[in-house]
């Protein structure tokens, strides 16, 4: 076994079982961060999103996607120039992948690409012969990046170091900022009563952990996709309102049923409903 990933693996050593493909997942994705920090990417975007807030705050779920946000408005970004020194990186690990830009048939200010791997392969490097039990030859592992090209204004950055794989130099939203886009998320992500249980519980873990939220930079992102109209006022006490307007529509059993996948601990999930996220609510203030 390569003794990187040997490493990376003592991590889990100490935790509740998880799913060897999500164990996996995981360690790739920080291969993933530290092939595009060798690249420079970091010079010009930042880290967010729910995989952000697990390696660097300690978020308890597994998160699928790597998200990203350029510092500054860039029409000219190309995120294929940053696939053949991250190909390479990822190779150094061991682990031969492919990295496809996903074409849109839209407009959009995203550029998303997936990276893919043989499962098969990827586990028997490893855990050897033990984790190749019902896995098909050609399964593919992914994992999928996406970039804001014209990220929202107001946002405040910091930067963060990890030691495994390699030490490395990661650009992410600060805790307000990031607490600011999973609002955003709570607000406008879904269909009608449909809100992914994913950004519940990432809300719960934010405000259990008393952490303020960049409401100019939630302000910036509301009104850029039309939720606010320019010029409104929004103020701590008309977001608390937006919210408890928002909880108030929310299927319970559905989020819950979305987030289970993702977490090992199901208890918590049982106090969910509009009483209580309104009444959690209360507790949230702003930068």
């Amino acid at each position: 076994m390569n003794t990187i990933i040997e490493q990376m693996l003592r991590i889990y050593d100490d935790q509740s079982p998880m799913d060897k493909r999500d164990v996996k997942k995981e360690i790739m994705q920080e291969m993933v961060l530290c092939g595009l920090s060798r690249a420079g990417f970091f010079k010009k975007a930042a880290f967010y999103g729910g995989t952000a807030l697990r390696i660097f705050y300690g978020l308890d779920r597994f998160s699928e996607d790597l998200d990203f946000s350029l510092k500054a408005k860039d029409e000219s970004f190309d995120l294929n120039t940053y696939f053949p020194i991250l190909k390479k990186e990822i190779a150094a690990f061991g682990l031969q992948v492919d990295i496809e830009e996903k074409v849109k048939s839209i407009e959009s200010q995203i550029q998303s690409a997936f990276l893919k791997g043989n499962t098969r392969k990827h586990l028997l490097l490893f855990y050897g012969n033990q984790a190749l039990s019902g896995i098909h030859p050609g399964e593919k592992i992914r994992i999928k990046f996406e970039v804001d090209i014209n990220p929202p204004e107001y946002a405040g950055f910091e930067h963060r170091y990890r030691l495994l794989p390699s030490p490395y130099e990661v650009a992410l939203y600060d805790a307000p900022s990031l607490f600011a886009g999973k609002i955003h998320a709570v607000l406008c992500r879904g269909w009608k009563n449909r809100v992914k249980g994913r950004d519940l519980y990432d809300y719960v873990f934010f405000l259990s952990r008393n952490i303020p939220v960049n409401l100019a930079h939630l302000q910036a992102r509301l009104q850029q996709n039309g939720y606010l109209k320019r010029g409104e006022v929004f103020s701590l006490t008309d977001l608390k309102q937006h919210l408890s307007n928002r909880f108030e529509t929310i299927d319970y059993k559905q989020t819950k049923d979305d987030v289970i996948p993702f977490i090992r601990n199901f208890d918590s999930l049982q106090v969910w409903n509009a009483h209580f996220f309104k009444q959690i609510t209360e507790q949230l203030v702003a930068t």
